[in-house]
């Protein structure tokens, strides 16, 4: 086999051959943005099927990227999801526009570490204007400091620590096994609350039995009189109050907890306890309605929060991952974290070393693709794409409303309704809804997901994606009757 030259050395692919298969890969990009519409838009492939087409073993000899793109084509593609297909109604990480799927290209291309300043001085600063922008955007307090984290999960695990710091409790020394002094913690959250919740407990080592599921009320918030009922029962029991972490859009419906009143508990239980209790709110989802200034109240209560997230890759058309923590006093979180071996230690003053604010050491440039969308789009921007997707919203909420065979499930404060077929001769609607489901996603023409909600089987559609236009959403609606039609 003659060898291809531009395998011939013992150095990267040479910038000739870069430039040549870039091109061609933008081109496929621009293609895929413009085309996904006709894919199916939930990939159609059997278990393993994938799998099956990949050799056993890796190469031994270079193969040209001509063929490792024909591969991608034949073999990547069907066996995806289209987040970026215009009916992906499914989940909330919904849109990866261009001008972030360029930024995401040049964060590969620099390949940088942000974990100190040093390490790249761009990544850092940038970090701290664009999340300070973002900020302002929300109207959150100038207060707040921010970092970007992967995933709203990490960032509830961080808050959770840097909570169990704020306690005085001595854990990050001496750890909490074996402790007679240590009571039992407890952190409080509603029964509609993300499951991260549960998971930086068990990964705290405080275990599942310490989060409080709150009751809710008829609109699936958290009730702040059950919330304080149980915190004072928890107190005088002997347990701690670590933290509490209200949703604004819970996963499930999108409800939004009182924020404020949620704030008022906190504050009554701190003075009881004579002691921290941290407020961690998680707007994961829903925060970013506050873009919008008729939605900004959605935050309100926020300001006396201790941390707050919220994820530009849920609904402000940046690609996954980038999560937006922000911080009261990052100093809280710098105790709880920072650890600096000789080999990390600088000389730099009056710099953030962003390593110190969580778990990773390493990390990525996530700012710059969050700093481009911003930038291309603009506030008004920003604003106006968001407030279609509410107006969206409310025409199949209408649609809902106005059919003699659905009801609405929930309230939709958002860009998502929670609905489900509700026939009156029919015995099993928790089955027909479940094959309603079913045959919609399997038409490859639509995605949509499921709850349950008050022992109920609904149906979830999300609005999100910049490509979703009236005349595509309506096609879904009536890909949703007709199934149903069929079913009835």
């Amino acid at each position: 086999m003659t060898p291809d030259p531009a395998h011939d050395s013992t150095g990267d692919m040479p910038p000739a051959a870069f430039r040549e298969h870039g091109y061609a890969v933008v081109d496929r990009i621009a293609s895929y943005l413009e085309e996904v519409g006709e894919l199916p838009v939930l990939s159609p492939v059997e278990p393993g099927w994938v799998a099956d087409q990949l050799p056993a073993t890796p190469p031994s000899d270079p193969e040209s990227m001509e063929q490792i793109l024909a591969d991608v084509d034949a073999i990547v593609v069907p066996g995806l999801t289209h987040w970026n297909h215009p009916a992906f109604h499914a989940y909330f990480a919904i849109t990866g526009s261009g001008p972030g799927i360029l930024g995401e290209a040049l964060t590969a291309a620099f390949n940088v570490n942000g974990m100190l300043w040093r390490t790249s001085p761009a990544a850092t600063e940038l970090e701290q204007v664009t999340l300070d922008w973002l900020r302002q955007l929300l109207e959150l307090p100038a207060g707040f400091a921010g970092v970007i984290m992967d995933t709203a999960s990490m960032a509830t695990l961080v808050a959770l620590a840097a909570a169990r710091e704020a306690a005085g409790l001595q854990i990050r020394t001496q750890g909490m096994a074996g402790r007679a002094d240590l009571p039992p913690l407890a952190i409080y959250a509603s029964t509609e609350t993300h499951s991260s919740i549960e998971k930086a407990a068990i990964t705290l080592g405080l275990g599942q039995r310490s989060v409080r599921k709150v009751d809710v009320d008829e609109a699936y918030r958290m009730d702040p009189g059950a919330l304080r009922h149980t915190m004072l029962e928890d107190l005088r029991a002997g347990v701690r109050p670590l933290a509490v972490v209200p949703t604004v859009g819970t996963t499930a419906t999108t409800s939004i907890d009182p924020v404020t009143a949620i704030a008022d508990v906190r504050d009554e239980i701190e003075e009881e306890l004579g002691g921290k209790v941290w407020l961690h709110v998680d707007g994961a989802y829903g925060g970013l309605a506050a873009i919008c200034e008729e939605h900004r109240h959605v935050l309100d209560g926020v300001e006396r929060a201790d941390s707050f997230v919220t994820n530009p890759h849920k609904w402000l058309f940046t690609p996954i991952d980038c999560s937006a923590f922000y911080v009261r006093d990052p100093d809280v979180l710098t105790t709880a974290f920072s650890l600096v071996p000789d080999y990390l230690e600088t000389t730099d003053h009056d710099v953030t070393n962003y390593m110190d604010w969580g778990v990773q050491l390493g990390r990525r440039f996530r700012a710059l693709k969050l700093w481009m969308v911003i930038r291309w789009f603009g506030a008004d921007g920003l604003a106006a794409r968001i407030r279609e997707h509410v107006r969206l919203a409310g025409l199949v909420v209408d649609w809902v409303e106005q059919h003699p065979d659905l009801e609405l499930a929930a309230p939709a404060p958002f860009s998502t309704v929670c609905f489900r077929a509700a026939l009156d001769d029919h015995d099993d609607l928790d089955a027909l809804n479940a094959a309603l489901m079913e045959r919609v996603n399997r038409s490859g023409r639509a995605y949509l997901s499921h709850t349950v909600l008050d022992g109920r089987y609904t149906l979830r559609l999300a609005i999100g994606n910049l490509r979703t236009t009236e005349e595509r959403l309506r096609d879904t609606l009536a890909l949703v009757d007709e199934h149903l039609a069929d079913l009835a």
